[in-house]
């Protein structure tokens, strides 16, 4: 295609930095007089391409004129509706990428997807990236004709009515570590911050070393009676296990071979499944080498057969004794057992390292893909591992999606990118030679503002700008975004010296930076 790119006097040369040497398409470039692609409006675009006959093109020996173009791309971050130049010029016109350094992502997609005349293109691919790979999980759900075809085959299984096993996601289990010290009101809300994180399954975290039947008892059903999930009971004590069962719970977390006969003959009543590990707690019997472990739950499995059993080998965290020869473990099972289903302790290790916790779990998300884990367990013990199941469930999603396609975890539309750049972009460069060097210097004086001062918190999902006048506290000013807020507080005239709205646009900034990461917010300190 003959395709005239529209931009401004500042993105151009970025632009012919990165189509240079394209050949898939024949390029123009319209130089618009306007420093600043966001600039240019449909008007200028078509006043300025009326006054030329001719273009020459970019990447070839060729020249065109107007009406001869296949399409117009204008800058992605124009505002209004490209569809207006096509209308006049009566040529194809669409909006391309928000960022010059997307330009050629832009034309490589161009005879796969129609672009947009209001939306830019680089949004509308990785919109379209997200909704394809959400529309491939989406059919693997409960219920869903996909689903039950795959249940068919001895390597899947239901849990409840979860369907798990190879050929569906790997399942995220939300732990509510010691469950027995929360009020109902607080175990609900726990539930439903799980859930709505992404949770398929709630595990009741019993507290080791204590008896409490009657309270596994309550705390299951009551999970179970304001939420439709599948829930485990977390303990090796027969009495809990039994009364979690029969309070409805649809996974055992864990079985050894200290307890299995105790609670086998329940669960297969209740036809529950349950978590196998390679221990005998009641002998304080641990297996230290992989082969060991390997053996000791192949065993186990033999013990147990008439029931559901999933595999743990005991994730070990670094250094603890080691993560890679617990690893082997999983390696060595899984070629010993091809089919059977594997569940992978991701907080064991996740929760014992000082690092931000995403890319763990991704990394640890996509080891468990390759070995075929079904489940992948974890709590949110600590501050440093907030938000860890929804993580895990966004690392799941991306391995299968990977899985599926037979692709790498990349450019699949979902992503763990929080703090890094995924995507290039390209700024403008200013030639700042010839122009007065001043190096900036802060005194830190302070002149209250007679109209009143702030205190700005993060809390409920919101940030929340206190307004305090003569000491006391006259109004909230809240919102989930930065200029809303010091907007509102100008349209009320409620600041009157500059350093002022300098300084509150600074800490509303670092208080919406807070917000989006879900990081902990204190005015005049530091989030980072």
């Amino acid at each position: 295609m003959k395709i005239l790119i529209i931009t401004g006097t500042v993105a151009k040369d970025n632009i012919l930095k990165h189509v240079k040497d394209y050949k898939k398409h024949e390029l123009y470039m319209k130089i618009l007089p306007i420093p600043i692609a966001a600039f240019i409006t449909p008007k200028l675009i078509i006043y300025h391409l009326k006054q030329e006959k001719t273009f020459k093109s970019i990447n070839a020996n060729n020249k065109c004129n107007l009406n001869d173009f296949d399409m117009i791309i204008t800058p992605g971050l124009m505002k209004q509706d490209a569809s207006v130049i096509k209308e006049e010029l009566n040529i194809p016109t669409v909006k391309g990428s928000t960022n010059s350094a997307d330009i050629r992502l832009t034309l490589d997609i161009l005879d796969e997807m129609d672009l947009s005349t209001t939306t830019p293109a680089d949004i509308l691919i990785r919109d379209k990236q997200y909704e394809e790979s959400m529309k491939i999980i989406n059919a693997y759900d409960k219920g869903s004709e996909t689903a039950k075809n795959e249940l068919k085959k001895m390597s899947n299984i239901l849990i409840g009515d979860c369907p798990v096993g190879f050929d569906f996601p790997m399942r995220v289990l939300g732990e509510i570590a010691n469950a027995t010290s929360f009020t109902d009101d607080e175990l609900l809300n726990k539930a439903d911050y799980y859930i709505n994180s992404g949770a398929d399954m709630i595990d009741i975290g019993m507290t080791a070393g204590e008896n409490n039947c009657q309270k596994a008892y309550d705390i299951v059903k009551l999970i179970k009676d304001n939420y439709d999930i599948p829930v485990s009971v977390d303990s090796v004590n027969p009495n809990e296990i039994k009364s979690g069962l029969h309070a409805g719970a649809d996974l055992v977390l864990s079985i050894d071979h200290g307890n299995y006969e105790k609670v086998i003959k329940d669960i297969r009543d209740y036809e529950a499944a349950a978590v196998m590990i390679p221990t005998d707690y009641s002998k304080n019997y641990v297996p230290k080498s992989p082969r060991e472990k390997v053996t000791s739950l192949e065993k186990l499995d033999n013990k147990c057969k008439g029931i559901t059993t999933i595999a743990d080998l005991l994730l070990d965290p670094i250094n603890s004794p080691s993560l890679t020869k617990s690893l082997d473990a999983y390696l060595i099972y899984r070629r010993q057992n091809p089919s059977k289903q594997m569940f992978f302790g991701v907080g064991n290790v996740s929760e014992l390292l000082d690092v931000d916790s995403h890319g763990v779990h991704a990394l640890l998300a996509a080891i468990a893909m390759e070995l075929n884990v079904s489940i992948l367990f974890t709590p949110e013990a600590s501050l440093k591992t907030k938000n860890a199941i929804k993580e895990l469930k966004t690392a799941s999603n991306m391995m299968f999606i990977s899985k599926h396609k037979g692709s790498i975890p990349k450019n699949i539309g979902i992503n763990l990118i929080q703090l890094k750049d995924a995507y290039k972009k390209d700024d403008a460069t200013i030639d700042i030679n010839g122009l007065e060097q001043i190096k900036a210097r802060g005194d830190g004086k302070f002149t209250p503002d007679v109209k009143g001062s702030f205190k700005i918190v993060v809390a409920d999902g919101y940030i929340k700008a206190i307004h305090y006048v003569n000491y006391e506290k006259s109004s909230v000013i809240y919102g989930k975004c930065a200029r809303d807020i010091y907007e509102e507080i100008l349209r009320r005239d409620m600041i009157s010296r500059l350093e002022h709205a300098a300084y509150m646009g600074m800490e509303l900034e670092k208080a919406e930076t807070a917000l989006k990461l879900d990081k902990q917010y204190v005015q005049d300190f530091p989030i980072f």
